[in-house]
């Protein structure tokens, strides 16, 4: 164990869980190889990386991180209705599909079948954890400087 705190650009080895309140695994890493991240790479949500900040090795923590912190607030804008006939009849709908679609600059945007009729398709491009409180559980294998070659 050393004494260096998870600070803006220490490299941290950790074990987490994600979950929805219900307790509703959504990723862990518990029982497989640690995670590593630096600190303010942008590679975790700031609210996560907030959470962990001053903690250092050994260290067992759980936080509950709030929409606003997390994935956002479910934006009703971003739920889009589309005519059926837009999409291939090979496409057998159901709720909760994920489709691929492509934005105006062509970058591959999911999203998320919500109802369907014959005439319109309900997609919700939201992240499907938007709108909810994530608990969040660490355990802090590591913290190092980060060392430059």
């Amino acid at each position: 164990m050393n004494d260096i705190v998870i600070a803006q650009g220490t490299v941290v080895t950790l074990h987490f869980s994600v979950a929805l309140a219900d307790g509703d695994v959504i990723d862990s890493t518990f029982g497989e190889e640690p995670a590593t991240f630096t600190v303010g790479d942008g590679s975790l949500l700031d609210g996560f990386e907030e959470s962990v900040m001053g903690l250092t090795s050994g260290a067992k923590e759980v936080f509950t991180i709030s929409p606003e912190k997390g994935f956002g607030q479910h934006n009703p804008s971003n739920v889009q209705i589309i005519a059926r006939d837009q999409f291939s009849d090979d496409i057998e709908l159901e709720k909760g599909l994920v489709l691929s679609f492509a934005d105006a600059q062509n970058t591959e945007l999911p999203g998320v079948v919500s109802e369907f009729d014959d005439a319109n398709v309900t997609v919700d491009f939201n992240h499907p954890l938007a709108g909810k409180n994530i608990v969040f559980e660490v355990e802090i294998i590591s913290v190092k400087p980060v060392t430059t070659h």
